[in-house]
């Protein structure tokens, strides 16, 4: 980190061989973005695998750290790269994904400003193979998400969230306080979003924040995903975590950080002289 810069997001990539020749295109939307003067972005990657199909997409740049471990799914390997996150923020960019221009200076002016707020996500276009995009319909207003708004949400609307995980940004102690993504094959962020949901205030950013592509090899087109067998048992464990989260009554920030504090003792007077 350079002298001129105090404050640092990290951006965290899961990624194994197939989506392994998107990552020029997710490194060149993260160049693209414009932080205020005394920030900077990192780019965490970390590959689900030791394969040698992901190093050869990387570039050659400080910013870039790049790690390998054993199969284990997508949150397996975001969570372990929280190990080498040193960013106040931590900012999810699948790899197969893109960011749109001002997305992470949009995150952290949310973030920064409102300290009740532990998480941000924005507004996702599908990115389709022949390069145009779709938006999704009946996204929330631009602003907070009160706690528990998710959760409901999701339980009312056929286990569909109003906000897309894929574009989140959370504050990292509260995601370190979690335990990180999920255990489970697929819906990790899921169950992530709806703990994070039950314990803090998120944010939607109406601007379009992710390009979500859209391709045949992406993991939640696959037959396995759609399983009823697993599917149900993966809602049933996310929804039990995030209920039981909520009864705990544990909130971030803890109700001691956002009280007011009391007011200094008066100045002693001639009228009311110190003892």
């Amino acid at each position: 980190m350079s002298a001129a810069v105090s404050r640092r997001v990290t951006v965290i990539t899961a990624v194994h061989g197939p989506s392994a020749r998107f990552l020029p295109e997710a490194y060149g939307s993260l160049c693209a973005q414009r932080l205020p003067a005394d920030w900077e972005w990192e780019w965490v990657v970390q590959q689900d695998g030791t394969t040698d199909e992901v190093r050869p997409h990387l570039p050659d740049d400080a910013r870039v750290s790049f790690r390998q471990g054993r199969p284990g799914g997508p949150g397996v390997a975001r969570t372990i790269a929280l190990a080498r996150a040193g960013g106040a923020y931590v900012k999810v960019l699948d790899a197969d994904d893109q960011l749109t221009p001002g997305a992470l200076a949009r995150d952290l002016a949310v973030l920064e400003a409102h300290p009740t707020v532990g998480w941000t996500t924005s507004r996702v276009l599908d990115l389709l193979p022949d390069g145009s995009t779709a938006g999704f319909p009946g996204d929330p207003d631009e602003g907070p998400v009160e706690r528990g708004t998710v959760l409901g949400h999701w339980t009312r609307d056929g286990f569909r969230l109003p906000v897309h995980p894929a574009s989140l940004c959370v504050r990292r102690e509260l995601l370190v306080a979690l335990g990180g993504w999920m255990a489970l094959p697929a819906s990790e962020d899921t169950g992530l979003l709806l703990a994070l949901d039950a314990v803090s205030r998120g944010w939607f950013s109406a601007a379009a924040g992710l390009l979500y592509r859209k391709w045949d090899g992406q993991v939640t087109g696959q037959a396995a995903h759609v399983d009823p067998a697993e599917r149900a048992a993966r809602t049933a464990v996310a929804e039990a975590r995030a209920r039981a989260l909520a009864a705990f009554g544990w909130t971030y920030p803890p109700p001691a950080a956002t009280a007011t504090p009391p007011a200094p003792p008066a100045s002693p007077t001639r009228e009311d002289p110190a003892p």
